[in-house]
């Protein structure tokens, strides 16, 4: 799927450049990458924004959070495999939110594959870990 071409709003327009002339001078700076990545994928460049979103797990690998938007930009153009791999990483980091995942539009291309549903299920029914006395 390439990038939807749509018209993108006055005010987006001033905040991508803007976000991209601070990203070539801190390319490392997190915030600043979320928030492009974010702007990116709302304007309908998903390109652009997997692309942050993959220097993201780079620089912050253990942000269960950026796994999970991961997922989202590969769902979105319709790379399944990768989609679910990063999504099962954003879980065992610690992904709990089973409403949210279930009804996230990104993720609309992965709703009928067995693994997404075992995510899923599993976020719906967590296994609680006993811890015994000795």
């Amino acid at each position: 799927m390439k990038d939807k071409s749509k018209e993108i709003a006055p005010a987006d327009l001033v905040e991508m450049d803007f976000l991209e002339k601070v990203m070539v001078r801190l390319p490392q700076d997190v915030d600043v990458l979320e928030a492009l990545g974010d702007l990116y994928t709302r304007v309908g460049r998903y390109e652009d924004g997997l692309e942050v979103d993959r220097k993201l797990t780079q620089l912050e690998p253990d942000d269960m959070t950026i796994w999970y938007n991961l997922a989202c930009s590969l769902a979105v153009l319709n790379r399944r495999g990768p989609a679910l791999q990063a999504l099962r990483r954003a879980v065992d980091l610690g992904y709990s939110d089973h409403e949210w995942m279930s009804r996230d539009q990104d993720l609309d291309s992965l709703r009928e594959d067995r693994e997404f549903k075992t995510l899923l299920k599993g976020l719906a029914n967590p296994v609680t870990k006993s811890t015994r006395d000795f």
